[in-house]
């Protein structure tokens, strides 16, 4: 008891080095280490993790932002002159399969482009934090895309040659439909009713129906519902009640994604942010909370990791930082718990959708 109690007074002294998770998330942006060299083909989203990083931290400043502006739309897969394919638009992970670098004008035909949800949603996300208009985005092409991948079932593949298809990537389309201000990518109904199938018998959500409870997917479920603004019509009050209940179990320093396993950085995210919009998040603890997260700092390069004396990397360090804007963490920007970046960034969002729709307004 001594032992927890001086590890306790250990981790109140841990400060939260700033400047070194800056200058991470910038190396982050400029070059990865070669244990990373396998994430080449979603480098999308980790440009996503680094600059929401950044704009968590206040410090979008210390980058270009043009630049990378213009490297996120040559990632765009745009409609070819003749439209054949259309279900295959969205944004790609990057330039790995070798593609002219381009940013406008008629898309390359390639047997093995095309979009990928996920990236097609941190892309979008990426813009919006860089201050973009995203009147470059070819919204017809995106939600076609889009269109293309949902199943039968409701749930979505990420690409159109087929890959899992679950309730992450329901989740990924929900944001792109939410942040293009058009709900015609997904057959709604279907994405709740796979939604609810997933809803687990010990009142947390799963991949998909008959599997495992799990916090990353309570998220998904939950973000989702919330951006369709179908969260108290699809799950009755005693449904709420008890996935909030699975939820704030998850605490035990920081949190973990199931049952028995242990605390993980990214969970004070993915289960604070679900408690947030459930409206319980005031009910767990923070200062064990904002202790583990500390706990993880690369007190040396920055970043946050999984576990203490682990390495960081920038899905963790992410998170970890959202983790602590979420318990009020001072000089961090707030997060938008359903669409996973700062209120600055949906402010901007919610100005483009007044914009968009008074000029329809006009044109009618």
């Amino acid at each position: 008891m001594a032992e927890e109690e001086k590890q306790l007074e250990e981790f109140e002294q841990i400060d939260f080095l700033k400047d070194r998770h800056v200058r991470f998330f910038q190396r982050t942006l400029q070059v990865l280490p070669e244990r990373y060299a396998s994430l080449e083909t979603t480098r999308l989203s980790i440009v996503f993790f680094a600059l929401s990083g950044l704009d968590v931290l206040g410090s979008l400043d210390v980058i270009d932002k043009d630049l990378i502006i213009e490297w996120i739309y040559s990632q765009q897969v745009l409609p070819t002159d003749d439209k054949s394919n259309l279900g295959r638009c969205g944004f790609r992970g990057s330039s790995h399969i070798g593609i002219p670098y381009s940013t406008k004008g008629p898309g390359v035909l390639h047997p093995y482009d095309s979009g990928h949800v996920a990236m097609t949603y941190t892309g979008l996300c990426s813009l919006l934090i860089l201050g973009d208009d995203l009147s470059r985005v070819n919204k017809q092409g995106c939600l076609a895309g889009l269109r293309a991948l949902q199943l039968e079932d409701g749930s979505f593949y990420s690409v159109p040659e087929g890959s899992e298809n679950d309730i992450r990537f329901i989740y990924c389309a929900a944001c792109i439909c939410f942040m293009l201000d058009d709900w015609s990518g997904m057959n709604i109904q279907k994405a709740i009713e796979y939604i609810r199938g997933s809803l687990s018998y010990d009142s947390g959500f799963g991949q998909g129906a008959g599997r495992e409870s799990h916090g990353g997917w309570t998220y998904c479920a939950i973000a989702s519902l919330c951006l369709m603004g179908r969260l108290e019509e699809a799950l009755s009050p005693r449904e709420l009640d008890r996935i909030r209940r699975w939820c704030i179990m998850r605490q035990q320093s920081g949190f973990h994604g199931r049952p028995n396993k242990p605390v993980d950085t990214c969970y004070s995210f993915w289960v604070g942010a679900t408690l947030e919009l459930l409206g319980v998040f005031r009910y767990t603890n923070f200062e064990k909370n904002r202790n583990f997260i500390l706990s993880t700092q690369d007190r040396l390069v920055g970043g946050f990791a999984k576990w203490p004396d682990s390495h960081p990397d920038p899905l963790h360090a992410y998170f970890g930082l959202c983790g602590l804007s979420l318990i009020g963490e001072p000089n961090l920007r707030k997060v938008h718990p359903a669409l996973n970046i700062t209120q600055g960034a949906f402010q901007h969002l919610q100005q483009l959708h007044q914009t968009w729709r008074s000029s329809c307004g006009q044109q009618h």
